[in-house]
C-alpha cells in the first residue's frame, strides 16, 4: 500500500513538470504556418470606452479553438512596439496561427489573448514621427488605460478568470519594456510577465522592484532578447538585479536580433508556460544547455 501511494505521488509529480521535461529551445519549422486541418480560433475586434484618455479604443481579441461562453478562461495581455498599433502582432507575428497549431497539439492551457492599442492617446495611430514626445508618453500613460478601462471592459464582456493567478502580460519591444514596468509595478494584478527584448522605456531594476522580494509571488517572469540585438542591455541589467537578489525568473537569451522572427520564438515558448506549473530553475538549465 504505501508502494503504491508512492508511486501515485511520484506519478503526479512528474506530470506536474512535463512542459519543462519536454521544452523546446527553438521552435520548430512551420510552427507559424497556417493548418487548415486544426481546429482554429476566433481574432474580434472590439472597441471599449477609455475613461483614462477621454475616447473610444480599439483592441484585437483572440479566443481559441473550442471557446465556450460558459466557461472561464485565463487572458493574456500582449502587447506591441513602438511602431506598431493592436494590429501589429497579428499581421507580423500571426499569434492566431502559432497558438492554434499549439492547441492541436494539446501544449497550451486554454486562455484568452487581448492584444490592445499600448498608445494612448485620442490619436493613437502609428503614423508620422513615432518618436514625438507625447506618442512616447503615451506608451506610459497605458498603464492607467490597461487597468482602468481594458482590464475592467474584457471582464464583463469575456468570460475571464478575475485573480491575479489567471491574468498574465507580455509584450515585445516597447511592449516589453511596458509589460516589465506594468507587470512589476502591479504584482497584484499579474502573476505571470514575459518581456520580449525589452526597450529603453524599461525602468532602472531598483525602480522596477524597489522590494525584490515581492517578485517571488509571480508564477513566472520570463526575460528574454536576441543575442544580436542592440538592447540586450536592459534585459540583461533586470536579469542581473534579479540574480543578485535571488528571484526566480528565466533569463533566455536567443539566436536573432530585434524581429518578430525572436518574437514569434518568444510568444511560441512562453505560452506554454502559461496558467501551468512551472519549474523556472530547470527551464532555465535546459535553454541554457548546449
Amino acid at each position: 500500500m504505501k508502494n503504491s501511494i508512492l508511486l501515485i505521488v511520484a506519478f503526479l509529480f512528474s506530470g506536474m513538470f512535463t512542459s519543462a521535461q519536454t521544452f523546446e529551445k527553438q521552435a520548430p519549422q512551420g510552427f507559424d504556418v497556417e493548418n487548415k486541418e486544426v481546429p482554429h480560433g476566433k481574432i474580434d475586434t472590439i472597441k471599449y470606452e477609455s475613461k483614462s484618455i477621454g475616447t473610444q479604443r480599439k483592441a484585437l481579441v483572440y479566443t481559441p479553438p473550442g471557446f465556450k461562453k460558459g466557461e472561464k478562461y485565463p487572458v493574456l495581455y500582449l502587447l506591441h512596439g513602438i511602431g506598431g498599433d493592436e494590429k501589429e502582432w497579428f499581421k507580423n507575428g500571426t499569434p492566431q496561427i502559432i497558438l492554434d497549431n499549439l492547441y492541436a497539439k494539446g501544449k497550451l492551457t486554454p486562455m484568452i489573448v487581448v492584444l490592445p492599442n499600448g498608445r494612448a492617446m485620442k490619436d493613437d495611430r502609428a503614423t508620422g514621427n513615432i518618436w514625438e514626445k507625447d506618442k512616447v508618453e503615451a506608451f506610459a500613460t497605458f498603464e492607467k488605460d490597461l487597468l482602468n478601462d481594458l482590464i475592467p471592459f474584457i471582464e464583463k464582456k469575456y468570460p475571464v478568470k478575475k485573480d491575479r493567478e489567471n491574468r498574465a502580460i507580455a509584450g515585445l519591444s516597447m511592449g516589453g519594456g511596458q509589460t516589465l514596468n506594468f507587470g512589476l509595478g502591479n504584482i497584484d494584478k499579474f502573476a505571470w510577465v514575459g518581456g520580449f527584448s525589452s526597450a529603453p522605456n524599461t525602468k532602472e531594476p531598483q525602480q522596477l522592484l524597489p522590494n525584490p522580494d515581492k517578485a517571488k509571488e509571480l508564477k513566472l517572469l520570463w526575460i528574454s532578447c536576441g543575442d544580436q540585438d542592440g538592447l540586450m542591455p536592459f534585459s540583461k541589467r533586470t536579469s542581473d538585479y534579479l540574480m543578485e537578489n535571488k528571484i526566480p525568473h528565466i533569463f533566455y537569451v536567443e539566436p536573432g536580433g530585434h524581429d518578430f522572427k525572436v518574437w514569434k520564438n518568444d510568444l511560441f515558448l512562453f505560452s506554454q508556460l502559461l496558467f501551468k506549473p512551472v519549474d523556472q530553475e530547470k527551464i532555465n538549465n535546459l535553454l541554457k544547455s548546449e
